[in-house]
């Protein structure tokens, strides 16, 4: 996700008890069974659309700021990022001293209170640097366990798939439905993929979108750090423009998501990618295009999606750097679609 060296609804409370919930079981070694009746939260707890926005659990020369002071225009606030650990398929979670938070507790307290205004709060697993390896049926029961353990931990509402390396659908499907079978469907679960693995169905990442698609919330690609790549038209898309969203939107539309699991996802500014940056003009444009046929560029969709779920934007700390010139414009659009 981010290629700069760095330093190693929406009411929450009962995805909390569910989280709580799962680990207990998971201390009883009963995993399996579902979060208690009563438990699970409205399906409307992520807005119909929503802005999604990463957030640097490090500093890497934008801005560093705590999860209190992300701005108020983001729906889901994903944490950057769980790292692996020595058991295979496990992740942990270490807050950086360089944020300033004087306790863990703090830390909590403020995804606490983002929940609290109707933020889903998430953890994030992977990035650039990242590498999490889930081959086989140990380390699939290790990432769940330990993605269930920090969800209790620190109140995380869920998680977003954010690995960049290669992956087993086979076995993070399994992960991933043992991790909603445990909270319920107030799971918020999203995923990053780079460009390359949404061209077409038979890659892993497309496959493990659809081996998941009943909970799925939603797939932010990231139109960034993207060579040209083809649209749905079979015609080549060069990244930076308007066509190069929506033509490549449509591959995820046409087969197998429904729009409202698909949402587009570019930086926040210049310096937050090597490619890619566009402006938030045209990221509203390629909303606008994709759920109303309007103010679309040379590629034009059959039809309309309506449902499309938002945008996503990597880093609400890059776009804090630009002082939330991204978000000021792109929030308010989302919240708006029909």
């Amino acid at each position: 996700m981010d290629s700069t060296p760095r330093t190693p609804a929406r009411a929450r409370a009962p995805r909390l008890a569910a989280a709580a919930a799962a680990l207990s079981l998971l201390a009883a070694g009963t995993l399996a069974a579902a979060a208690p009746a009563g438990a699970a939260p409205s399906p409307t707890a992520v807005p119909r659309h929503a802005l999604t926005g990463y957030w640097h659990n490090f500093d890497n020369g934008s801005v560093v700021q705590k999860l209190r002071d992300v701005s108020d225009a983001y729906d889901i606030v994903a944490v950057s990022f769980a790292e692996s650990t020595a058991t295979p398929g496990a992740i942990d979670f270490r807050l950086d001293p360089a944020l300033g938070y004087g306790s863990e507790q703090e830390f909590k307290d403020d995804i606490a209170a983002k929940q609290a205004e109707g933020v889903s709060v998430i953890i994030s697993v992977g990035g650039a640097n990242g590498s999490v390896a889930v081959t086989d049926p140990a380390s699939a029961q290790a990432f769940a366990d330990s993605t269930l353990g920090l969800m209790a931990e620190y109140g995380f509402d869920g998680l977003d798939i954010d690995l960049e390396h290669s992956i087993s659908a086979t076995y993070l499907t399994q992960a991933l439905t043992t991790v909603h079978d445990a909270v319920g469907d107030g799971l918020v679960y999203t995923m990053a993929p780079q460009t390359i693995d949404m061209q077409n169905t038979s890659s892993q990442y497309f496959q493990l979108a659809l081996n998941t698609r009943d909970f799925l919330t939603v797939v932010n690609m990231q139109y960034y750090n993207s060579g040209s790549m083809l649209g749905c038209d079979g015609q080549v898309y060069a990244s930076g423009s308007v066509d190069f969203l929506t033509a490549l939107a449509c591959i995820q539309l046409e087969n197998g998501l429904a729009p409202s699991q698909v949402g587009i996802g570019v930086p926040a500014s210049p310096s937050a990618a090597g490619s890619g940056y566009v402006a938030p003009s045209v990221v509203t444009a390629a909303l606008d295009c994709l759920t109303r046929g309007t103010r679309c560029g040379s590629f034009v969709p059959d039809r309309t999606y309506p449902d499309l779920r938002g945008a996503m934007t990597w880093s609400v700390n890059w776009d804090a750097a630009s002082g939330n010139a991204w978000s000021d414009v792109v929030g308010p659009h989302v919240a708006a679609l029909p």
